[in-house]
């Protein structure tokens, strides 16, 4: 089974995030960032369950500069929700799977 997990990058953030029909969900993250690798699970796990309904999407702030900036991402990990192409909340830090479940289902 494949990931369900986006790999976002500045050239697919506009069609992938910003023209969605459905809620998105990104994790801003690093390579080297220990905190971002703990994350990776849960995020598949999130994607699994709102396969269809939502989007998961991660992105390496090393690769995606131009993205992070514009986005105001100072530290990883930070998750953003989008609903209609603008940012409806900002969690930085690690984040428990039931608050961003929480939070996800609210935007649907």
């Amino acid at each position: 089974m494949g990931s369900k997990i986006l790999d976002v990058q500045d050239g697919n953030f506009e069609q992938e995030v910003l023209h969605s029909n459905v809620p998105v969900l990104l994790d801003f993250s690093a390579e080297w960032c220990g905190p971002c690798k703990k994350m990776v699970p849960i995020m598949e796990e999130i994607a699994a369950e709102f396969d269809g309904r939502a989007k998961v999407g991660t992105v390496d702030v090393g690769a995606a500069q131009e993205t992070a900036v514009r986005l105001g991402v100072m530290s990883v990990p930070t998750v953003i929700f989008f609903k209609g192409g603008k940012v409806q909340e900002k969690l930085v830090g690690p984040a428990l799977k039931s608050a961003l479940i929480s939070r996800l289902q609210r935007l649907l």
